[in-house]
């Protein structure tokens, strides 16, 4: 596996050099100052890769390997008319990362989030800070603060009961942690959605199902599969996070059955997946390693992070990487194996690039201002975790 790093630009409390300095030889990085929806021109790529590239000529180099994400715009989502000048763009945008060289590009079909999480900062038992997800806080959310029309039919009643008797005992701090962390922004961002625009973009899914979130998606990745096959451009979806339907709204790609039937909606290596161990990993009926038994010739990106399901349904935090539900032996050593096959087939993408995602933010990680998730040593240790398994399951293969 390459391994690789994301930053998220020049603003970003982790420097080039520090994903140099981790042995990474790739970075996984956006341009989030370009609206949603807009193209992405080959200047603005250019620039970005000469500020990546900067200092290769004094130390070890770094590459763009991967795009995450380019966007998709809320209305190809929802499949309203406006969708084609939106497609049009983004086929756009694909033509000008192949013309400047960057093939890989992850993207996700979440409406409205593209990933969820009711405390940013959960402490461990070491004293560090993990991201967390808790079933009766998100219920609490939507039910007492956001107060979404109609929420309450989607639990049942002793769900209400607990998150009513679990609002009533926060305390003002609480509420306004828990309203931060759902309101997060798009990754990247320093914005969040105010209470008002957020129901305003919730109801605009009111006529959104399963069904038609599907189809909208079958439908983007039909039109923009060929321009991606055209131009060398491996598309790679990112499971949702975390995999299931969150207020109100449908969650579509969680399960190896989604896999599969998206792969088949545009049956070409262009339309692919990010492997996240993490999202997958949530759901206990998800086999990490059948997914990539089956996929794995699908497979362009690999996030490796695991969760820990606690002792009540959905309710998970992330764990260290070597602590949760992922069997990362297994699942490194069947990665390790499809990057054996394509060098037995003459694949042209031999190594896929992997970064650890989520690390906790330890102590020394305070001294900065970090996207959630995203500190630098709490991801450095966990890629040391993961380099150390990998270079151990290597040997046990050759041998």
């Amino acid at each position: 596996m390459k391994h690789t790093m994301r930053w998220y630009g020049p603003k970003d409390g982790v420097s080039l050099m520090d994903i140099r300095q981790a042995g990474c030889s790739g970075v996984v990085t956006a341009l989030h100052q370009i609206p949603v929806g807009e193209v992405w021109s080959v200047e603005d790529i250019k620039e970005r890769i000469a500020i990546v590239e900067k200092d290769n000529d004094k130390f070890s180099k770094l590459t763009w390997d991967v795009v995450e994400s380019l966007p998709v715009h809320e209305d190809i989502k929802k499949g309203i008319p406006s969708r084609e000048g939106y497609i049009e763009n983004y086929k756009q945008s694909l033509r000008n990362l192949a013309a400047c060289g960057v093939t890989t590009v992850c993207y996700n079909f979440m409406p409205v989030l593209d990933w969820s999480r009711t405390q940013l900062a959960h402490q461990m038992p070491d004293g560090s800070y993990a991201l967390r997800f808790v079933y009766v806080d998100f219920i609490a959310f939507d039910l007492f603060i956001l107060k979404r029309p109609g929420a309450e039919k989607d639990y049942d009643e002793d769900l209400i009961t607990k998150a009513k008797a679990h609002f009533e005992q926060m305390t003002e701090e609480d509420k306004v942690k828990l309203k931060g962390a759902m309101l997060q922004g798009l990754p990247g961002s320093d914005d969040a959605f105010e209470l008002s625009a957020f129901q305003k973009l919730l109801d605009s899914y009111n006529h959104i199902g399963d069904k038609e979130l599907r189809e909208n998606l079958y439908y983007f990745i039909q039109q923009v599969g060929p321009v991606a096959k055209e131009v060398g451009v491996n598309m790679c979806i990112h499971p949702d996070d975390p995999p299931r339907p969150l207020i109100g709204l449908p969650r579509v790609f969680s399960t190896e059955s989604d896999v599969e039937q998206l792969m088949a909606a545009y049956d070409d290596p262009a339309n692919g997946v990010t492997f996240c161990t993490g999202s997958f990993g949530v759901r206990a009926d998800n086999d990490l390693v059948s997914i990539i038994t089956k996929f794995g010739h699908r497979i362009h990106f690999i996030h490796l992070r695991t969760t820990l399901r606690e002792s009540e349904p959905w309710v998970f935090h992330e764990a260290p990487h070597m602590a949760g539900d992922v069997d990362f032996y297994d699942v490194i050593e069947a990665l390790l194996k499809e990057e054996q096959n394509r060098e037995k087939t003459g694949n042209k993408v031999k190594s896929i690039p992997m970064r650890p995602d989520h690390g906790h933010h330890l102590w020394c990680d305070m001294q900065n201002k970090y996207y959630p998730g995203y500190s630098f040593v709490g991801r450095l240790k966990g890629l040391a975790e993961l380099r150390g398994m990998e270079i151990a399951i290597k040997r046990q293969m050759n041998k």
